[in-house]
Formats: C-alpha cells, sequence, structure tokens
C-alpha cells in the first residue's frame, strides 16, 4: 500500500428537503384543511478516527465526499426522511485543517475520535405547519435550507513513542528491522526508506512503536534531498534516537547537521528528549571507536551509545535508554495533566 500523509478533500452537507403543500380532500370528511408534511434534514458530513488504517491514501482517488440530501415532505402531513451522514474515515493522529492548511478545524489523537465538519441544512415547513385561526387555508410551504461546502486538508502524524533520524545510510531501516517484525527496504544507496515506516518493539515488559523517518540531509528544510516534510510524524513523539554512522570521517558535523535541521524545523523537536547511539560499532576498530564517542560525547553534550544494528551489539542498552525516556515523559505528562489539589496515595 502506498504511503501518503497529506490530502485535500471537498466536502458537501446535504440540503434540506423541501415541504410539502397539500389539503385533504376526502368524501364525508368535511372539514379537510392543510395536509402538507415537512422536508427531512440534511446528512451531516463528520470525520472518524479509525485503528486499521495508516495512510490516508484513500483521499487520492477519493476527493470529493457529500452527505445525502433530505427527501421532500409528502401528504397526510408526512415528513421526508432524512439524509445519510457521509463520514470520513482517517487514521489515528490525523489533523484536519481549512483549505490553506494552517487554520486547524480538529486533531484526532485517539481511535474513535469524532468531529462534524459540516452541518446539513434544515427540511423546510409543510403548509400544514403554517395553519392557524387566522389562517386556515395556507397555500405555500418553506424550501429546505440548503447544505455547506468546503474543501479542507487532511495531514496525518503518526503516533509513536520514538522517532528515529539520521542522515542515509546511518542503519536505521537496519536497526528497525533487528528490534521489530517491520520489514522496511535496506540497500547500500542512500534514500532507501522514501516514507516512514513503524515498528513495534517490546523490551523489559514495555512495548515501544518506533518511527523511521526517511534520511535528513544538510538544507533538507530547502527541500533538500526528501526535504523535512516527514519531520511533522516525530512531533508526537516521547523521544528522539538518533543514530550516526559511526563509520563516517566527521561524525561531529554529522551530528550537528541534523540537530540544525531539527532546529530549523521548529515545533519543539529540538527540545525533545535525545538518545544519541553511535552505529555499526562492530566495523571500527576499538582504539578509533572510542575515539569517535569521546569526540561526539563532547560534541552532543550527553551520553553515547555504541551499537551495531548488523550484529545486535549494544542494541538492548539503546531500546531501555528509549523505555526510560518515554517513562519519564509519561510520567511528567499525567502529572501536568492532574488537577491541582487532587488526591493521591
Amino acid at each position: 500500500m502506498k504511503f501518503l500523509d497529506t490530502a485535500k478533500v471537498y466536502i458537501r452537507s446535504g440540503k434540506g428537503g423541501d415541504g410539502c403543500v397539500a389539503f385533504r380532500r376526502e368524501k364525508f370528511i368535511e372539514f379537510g384543511g392543510p395536509w402538507g408534511g415537512d422536508g427531512g434534514r440534511g446528512g451531516d458530513v463528520w470525520a472518524e478516527a479509525v485503528e486499521n488504517l495508516n495512510t490516508l491514501i484513500d483521499y487520492r482517488y477519493q476527493q470529493h465526499i457529500s452527505a445525502k440530501d433530505g427527501r421532500p415532505g409528502m401528504g397526510k402531513e408526512m415528513t421526508g426522511a432524512a439524509g445519510a451522514d457521509a463520514v470520513l474515515k482517517v487514521p489515528v493522529g490525523t489533523q484536519i485543517f481549512e483549505e490553506d492548511g494552517e487554520t486547524p478545524i480538529a486533531d484526532l489523537d485517539h481511535a474513535g475520535a469524532r468531529v462534524m465538519l459540516l452541518k446539513g441544512g434544515n427540511g423546510g415547513f409543510g403548509n400544514a405547519h403554517f395553519k392557524s385561526a387566522t389562517n386556515q387555508a395556507p397555500r405555500h410551504a418553506n424550501p429546505g435550507q440548503p447544505g455547506e461546502e468546503k474543501t479542507i486538508v487532511l495531514k496525518l502524524k503518526l503516533i509513536a513513542d520514538a522517532g528515529l533520524i539520521g542522515l542515509p545510510n546511518a542503519g536505521k531501516s537496519t536497526f528497525l528491522s533487528r528490534v521489530s517484525a517491520a520489514r522496511p527496504k535496506i540497500a547500500d544507496y542512500p534514500f532507501t526508506t522514501l516514507h516512514p515506516q513503524l515498528g513495534v518493539v517490546r523490551v523489559d515488559q514495555m512495548e515501544i512503536v518506533i518511527a523511521d523517518l526517511p534520511g535528513l540531509i544538510e538544507g533538507a528544510h530547502e527541500g533538500a534531498g526528501l526535504g523535512d516534510r516527514f519531520l511533522g510524524h516525530a512531533e508526537r513523539c516521547s523521544v528522539i534516537l538518533h543514530l550516526v554512522d559511526g563509520t563516517e570521517s566527521e561524525i561531529v558535523r554529522a551530528y550537528k547537521t541534523i540537530r540544525g535541521e531539527l532546529e530549523v524545523y521548529g515545533h519543539g523537536l529540538s527540545e525533545k528528549p535525545e538518545v544519541l547511539a553511535l552505529n555499526k560499532a562492530d566495523a571500527i576498530p576499538k582504539a578509533a571507536l572510542s575515539r569517535k564517542r569521546a569526540a561526539l560525547e563532547k560534541a552532543s553534550g550527553r551520553a553515547v551509545y555504541l551499537m551495531s544494528g548488523v550484529s545486535g551489539e549494544g542494541v538492548t542498552d539503546v531500546l531501555r535508554a528509549l523505555g526510560r525516556e518515554i517513562g519519564k515523559t509519561s510520567k511528567q505528562r499525567a502529572k501536568s495533566a492532574k488537577p491541582e489539589g487532587a488526591w493521591s496515595p
């Protein structure tokens, strides 16, 4: 299935049904009078997050979504049937914006979240609605109200605990395939990963969802390479796992390149907790590995883990470090969500 994380969709709610003008004319019925029913309500347009989707590819081929119109009223004071609602099924983590792509409408960040995007038009009143002591034979009815229409932009941001970033060929896909059942494309040339991949990892009785993001390069914020459009999928992550290729001759420059792109991108990515790992340790002599590790620790100001996605060396330590950071972030979120003065054991 092709991955698509942005889509533009035209939506329209249903028009209300027209009211009916009718009179009761039956043999042996002395007093007839107005008998026209009201029109039915037009259908609404909803968006709903569901669990079994992970891409917006459906809206690449279906770009017009319309709810059904209400049916007109009929004689015998029969109200017309309401129009059926239209429901846009989207993946969990989808954000909905106005046509400009910047004005937010809703953020569907959990399964079952629903939001009404457009309201259907009300049905018109039939002539039976207007009868009174002074107007015993009304001969008019109201038309149904028109529906609403607009164009919206859907943007998917994957729900993951950890975002996996690094320069091309840093070994991100190899790492993901080592620790999870995900099978991303792996090759010895840059940009083998063209769209984000998700993998579920289990470590110390804890499940971690890791998102492998396509490789950044210098100037990605200006559109170089694949650009930085996939970084939006890391905005919801609790921690960033930054892989640096240990076989690079300038590992400090490689690290600073990625950090620079995160800072330029903004949206709080550069402030997120980071686990830094020097990958491909099995392909580097021990003396050179120690020097590179010391240089990277000095440049980053944080601990550097040594690992190899191919041999599995040091992978468990990296996963446990991710688990600790995710646990800290979860506690902080729970504490901030807890109202002041709330009881606690």
